[in-house]
C-alpha cells in the first residue's frame, strides 16, 4: 500500500498476538528454532524481494536426508547420490515422478506471470479472473478438483499417488491427495524444488517491513467494521478490543486480513447494504510439537541409532500412522562451526500431527526427552474441492485477502494476494479501471514492452 499511495499513506495495523502468525519461533536450550513455516521456494520472488530490501540474509543449508515411512517400513529412501535416488524412483514408480515433474512446471510457469503483470500495475477484483489470467479456465478448474485426479489423467500411477505425493501433502497441508489440485501443485513444487529459510527466522521478514513502513501497530484485537459515509466516498468504523478497553477509529480503506470463517471469527459488519454473508468452509485442525529428546530409531527398523540415516521422515496415508511428518531441525542462526547432531545424540525434532501426542505416542517416537513445546491452531483451510473461491472485494474500498488461502497456502500466495489487493485499492480509488481484470494480458503486457 505504501509502495503504490506513497510514503504519506497513514498505516494502521491491527494484531492481537505477535507479528508474524503462523511464522513462529520456539526457544528450546537458548537456541531459537521454526515451529511453522519453515521453508521458502526458490521462486518465490516477493519473498526474495523482501529479504533484499531487508538486508537479511538466507540462512546457510544444512545437507539432510528424507524417507516415506508407512507405519511398518520406509517404501522410499533418500540417499547422497542423485543419479541413484532417479534410478530408486525409476524402479519402484517408473515414469511417474518425470510425469509429476513436467505437470508442476507447466503449473509454475504460468503461475510465473503473475509478477510481470504485477510489475505492470495490473489487478484483479477475485481470484478466479486472477487464476484465469493465468492460466485460463484450467486454473480455476484446478480449485475445484483433487489432485489425485489431476495426476492420474497425466498418466502418474496410483501407487505414486498413494505412497509419494500423500506423504507431500500430509508434510504440507495435514491433509489427503483429495486436496484440490491447484493448492497440490504449489505444495509439490515446494517439495521437490530448492528452497530457502530467513537467518534468524522467517518471521524476520514481517516485522521488518513493518517498520520499514512505520506503520503503527495496534495490539488489539478488531472486534467489527461498520460502513458510514463522507462526500459519497464509503468511511469505514474499525472497532477493536485492547488490555485498555474498547476503541474505534475511521478509515476509508480496510483491509481483512484475518479469516473470515465463522469457525475462526467473531467479527461483525454492520450497516452493509447487502450484508456482508459469512464464509463458508472450515479449518484444518494442525499440532507442531517441537520434542527435545533422543530418536526411537528401533521404531523405525533401525535398532542401532548410529546407523539411522535420515533428518525428514514423511508419512503415508496409513489409519495408525498419528503424526504425519518428522523431521531433525536446525537453528534460525546456523554459524560456520554448526554441525547436525549424530542421530544416537539427543536433537531437536519437530513433529506434526493431527492431535497433541500422548505419553505412549511421545515414547513410540523418542526413547527419552528434556522437552517438548506443543503449538496447536487451525492452520490450513479444510480443502474441499466442491467450495466457491471467497471474494476478494468486501465493499467499495473494504478488500479481503486471506481467502487465497483456499488457492493454496504458503507466504509467497499471501504476499501475490497482498500485493494484488494493493494494487486493487490504488487502481480503484484513482478509477484506472483499464488496469484492472483486463483480458489477454500477456500480450498486453509484450506490447507494453
Amino acid at each position: 500500500l505504501q509502495q503504490h499511495f506513497g510514503p504519506q499513506v497513514q498505516l494502521d495495523v491491527y494484531e492481537a498476538a505477535g507479528v508474524g502468525g503462523r511464522l513462529a519461533t520456539v526457544t528450546v536450550n537458548k537456541q531459537q528454532y521454526e515451529s511453522r513455516g519453515a521453508s521458502i521456494h526458490a521462486l518465490s520472488l516477493h519473498m526474495q524481494d523482501f529479504v533484499k530490501i531487508l538486508g537479511l540474509k538466507h540462512r546457510r543449508e544444512v545437507a539432510g536426508k528424507s524417507a516415506i515411512f508407512s507405519g511398518e517400513h520406509f517404501v522410499l529412501e533418500e540417499t547422497d547420490w542423485y543419479l541413484l535416488n532417479l534410478f530408486r524412483l525409476w524402479w519402484h514408480y517408473g515414469i511417474s515422478f518425470l510425469r509429476l515433474q513436467m505437470w508442476v512446471e507447466e503449473v509454475m510457469e504460468k503461475f510465473m506471470r503473475i509478477y510481470k503483470y504485477q510489475a505492470h500495475g495490473y489487478a484483479f477484483s477475485s481470484l478466479e479472473e486472477l487464476l484465469r489470467s493465468l492460466g485460463g479456465e484450467a486454473f480455476v478448474n484446478m480449485t475445484q478438483r483433487s489432485v489425485a485426479e489431476s495426476l492420474l489423467e497425466v498418466g502418474v500411477t496410483q501407487r505414486f499417488v498413494d505412497d509419494v505425493i500423500a506423504a507431500v501433502l500430509r508434510s504440507s497441508y495435514g491433509q489427503s491427495v483429495l486436496v484440490p489440485a491447484f493448492a497440490g501443485a504449489m505444495s509439490l513444487a515446494g517439495a521437490q524444488g530448492s528452497t530457502w529459510a530467513v537467518e534468524g527466522g522467517n518471521k524476520l521478514v514481517c516485522s521488518g517491513l513493518l517498520k520499514l513502513t512505520k506503520a503503527n501497530v495496534i495490539s488489539a484485537r478488531v472486534t467489527g467494521i461498520s460502513l458510514h459515509s463522507s462526500e459519497g466516498r464509503a468511511l469505514y468504523q474499525v472497532h477493536y478490543e485492547s488490555t485498555e478497553g474498547q476503541g474505534s477509529a475511521f478509515y476509508d480503506l480496510v483491509v481483512v486480513t484475518t479469516p473470515l470463517q465463522p469457525s475462526r471469527s467473531n467479527f461483525t459488519f454492520d450497516n452493509f447494504d447487502p450484508p456482508i454473508a459469512d464464509l463458508p468452509g472450515a479449518f484444518q485442525p494442525s499440532v507442531t510439537s517441537v520434542v527435545h529428546g533422543y530418536l526411537n530409531s528401533s521404531y523405525f527398523g533401525f535398532p542401532d541409532p548410529k546407523l539411522f540415516p535420515f533428518t525428514s521422515i514423511l508419512t503415508t496415508d496409513t489409519p495408525e500412522l498419528f503424526f504425519h511428518a518428522m523431521d531433525n531441525i536446525c537453528p534460525v542462526n546456523i554459524s560456520a562451526a554448526f554441525r547436525r547432531k549424530q542421530p544416537q545424540e539427543a536433537a531437536v525434532w519437530r513433529v506434526l500431527s493431527p492431535r497433541p501426542l500422548d505419553k505412549p505416542q511421545l515414547k513410540t517416537l523418542f526413547r527419552s526427552y528434556y522437552s517438548v513445546q506443543v503449538a496447536e491452531w487451525p492452520t490450513y483451510p479444510r480443502y474441499d474441492a466442491a467450495k466457491a473461491l471467497p471474494p476478494v472485494v468486501l465493499h467499495e474500498s473494504l478488500f479481503y485477502l486471506s481467502g487465497v488461502e483456499w488457492v493454496a497456502s504458503s507466504m509467497e500466495m499471501t504476499a501475490v494476494a497482498a500485493k494484488n489487493v494493493a494494487l486493487l485499492a490504488y487502481n480503484r480509488w484513482h478509477q484506472q479501471l483499464d488496469k484492472i481484470d483486463q483480458k489477454d494480458l500477456m500480450h498486453k503486457v509484450k506490447t507494453e514492452l
